[in-house]
């Protein structure tokens, strides 16, 4: 398949006829029982292939975002669609189904410490699908899509930061998610391994997945000018088709 393909329709284009969102929000809005209002009014469309970054100061609502999409927070007005179901109004018995839609990494890597690294890839897919077939060569071709084929019965604390992170992302794709969240990967790694991983979800993207990073690097987002959400106080105020870090003439986020 060409990279043409998977390439996601632009900010301000019309999607082709019939094409709808992976995910959308519709006049979502959250506030905690303490009065915080963390998000508000959220309008969002994010289509099969997009990648997408997610930026904002601390607090802005980054972080809320993602576990409103993912149903480890409920809305507090509003609806959420993921692969065109409603998520707002999901019973707990059908959110396991839900959140295999996902792969998720974080700034942490959170790997088991005594497991190697094949069996940390694996014990993923045990747990989301339990009885798959081809558990060993589908664990294989994941370590080799992330460049560790060679460290299958390596264990987490003979890694270094950017194999950890490498690993804990073979976990989030081993079972072959549509979406894929990012939360803060490359907060803990030097710059030359920032950019690796960025890469590395990059090639993700480009196989068709849709990925959502939430990131504080500007250099990395001004790089690679993909769509930019930026989100102050709850609310998004700018969502721009290759767009930078910053708008022009902003100060700082």
């Amino acid at each position: 398949m060409s990279l043409a393909a998977v390439m996601p329709p632009q900010v301000g284009q019309k999607p082709d006829p019939g094409m709808r969102p992976v995910i959308s929000f519709h006049g979502v809005s959250k506030t905690y029982p303490n009065g915080t209002e963390a998000i508000r009014d959220v309008d969002l469309a994010i289509y099969q292939g997009d990648f997408c970054f997610v930026v904002g100061a601390s607090g802005s609502g980054k972080t809320t975002l993602v576990r409103l999409l993912i149903r480890e927070e409920v809305a507090s007005t509003g609806r959420i669609f993921v692969d065109g179901q409603e998520t707002t109004r999901m019973t707990r018995r059908r959110l396991p189904r839900l959140r295999r839609k996902f792969g998720i990494v974080f700034q942490d890597y959170k790997l088991l410490p005594k497991l190697t690294v094949a069996q940390n890839v694996a014990f993923a897919l045990q747990v989301t699908r339990p009885g798959q077939r081809h558990l060993k060569q589908k664990v294989e071709e994941t370590l080799w899509i992330v460049g560790l084929e060679d460290k299958l019965d390596t264990f987490p604390d003979e890694l270094s930061g950017g194999e950890q992170q490498r690993v804990a992302i073979a976990r989030a794709l081993v079972h072959r998610p549509r979406i894929f969240l990012a939360d803060e990967p490359t907060g803990n790694l030097d710059p030359d391994t920032s950019w690796g991983i960025v890469q590395l979800l990059l090639q993700i993207n480009h196989r068709g997945t849709t990925v959502l990073m939430a990131t504080h690097n500007r250099e990395i987002v001004d790089l690679c000018r993909r769509r930019v959400i930026a989100i102050d106080s709850g609310r998004v105020v700018r969502d721009e088709a290759e767009g930078g870090y910053l708008r022009e003439g902003e100060a700082t986020i």
